[in-house]
């Protein structure tokens, strides 16, 4: 297997990580999204000072990075997760979702500006099996867009924007090392910390499980996964990654049948056609290489 393809499957396992992002939040309780999002990005930034001390590496020689880099890593995570969490506070979730969940199909067609990158009409085909699987999975309870709820539609289309946007903008600064990211959430716990305070009241875990679940999205999907996905996106296929994104919502509803948190029915197991179709599609060269 070469490097290119071993950094898509490395980005992949970014994938595995958002598909516990569901039930993770949902195992914390009450705790308000920014706060989470401090917490959850304080942890990941922590493991990250530890792997650099256990290197042997002076943490600021990853500090030291241009201010277009700053605004790159920060805006990208912190950016999406406020436009996300406006989005969900304006707009009915469904829909939200459903626009935030632009950001693969966008990635597809953005990746094709990227320099020794072509844009196939597999890639295509792929990431649009994999949003028709994506509108099934998350519209089962029907949509019905209102424009009482523009605010939040556009913080939605924002969301989408910003993470297809640093995800793309990431393959621009390959030369900047993974490890950066850890910067790059402690930046963004710092920033979070303030925006709980404005918009949110404290509340802490309430036991052990709680507090597991906190750990866990740091360790995980909001936290381990972005250093993984920015292997797979300055050094993968980031095309396949794209349409294979679409994973992250039917791992999630799966993982959340198995734990009895919702219920199977037709519309799901259609979607996972979809998005498996999809996915198999879009990797047709990752496949190949790999064969």
């Amino acid at each position: 297997m070469n490097r290119r393809s071993r950094a898509t499957l490395i980005g992949v396992s970014a994938i595995a990580m958002w598909a516990g992002l569901a039930l993770l939040t949902a195992m914390t309780g009450g705790v308000p999204p920014f706060q989470l999002l401090a917490m959850c990005f304080a942890v990941a930034s922590a493991v990250a000072a530890l792997v650099w001390l256990a290197r042997g590496e002076n943490p600021l020689r990853h500090m030291r990075l241009p201010a277009a880099v700053w605004l790159l890593g920060v805006g990208g995570l912190f950016g999406y997760h406020a436009a996300y969490f406006t989005a969900l506070r304006h707009a009915p979730v469904v829909e939200a979702s459903l626009i935030a969940y632009l950001w693969p199909l966008l990635i597809v067609v953005f990746s094709a500006l990227l320099p020794g990158e072509r844009l196939r009409a597999h890639h295509l085909l792929g990431a649009g099996l994999g949003f028709a699987g994506a509108v099934l999975l998350i519209g089962r309870g029907g949509l019905s867009f209102e424009a009482r709820y523009g605010a939040g539609y556009a913080a939605a289309v924002a969301c989408a924007l910003i993470w297809s946007s640093y995800s793309v903008l990431s393959r621009r600064v390959g030369n900047i090392p993974t490890g950066a990211v850890g910067g790059f959430c402690l930046a963004a716990a710092m920033l979070a910390v303030p925006a709980h305070l404005i918009f949110e009241t404290t509340q802490w875990p309430r036991d052990s499980w709680q507090w597991l679940a906190v750990l866990g999205l740091g360790l995980g999907p909001v936290g381990g996964a972005f250093f993984t996905w920015d292997v797979g996106v300055k050094h993968g296929d980031i095309q396949v990654l794209g349409a294979l994104a679409y994973g992250a919502p039917l791992l999630s509803t799966v993982l959340l049948v198995a734990t009895g948190w919702t219920a199977v029915s037709w519309p799901l197991a259609a979607a996972c056609a979809l998005i498996v179709g999809g996915g198999l599609v879009a990797a047709r060269d990752l496949w190949r290489r790999a064969a």
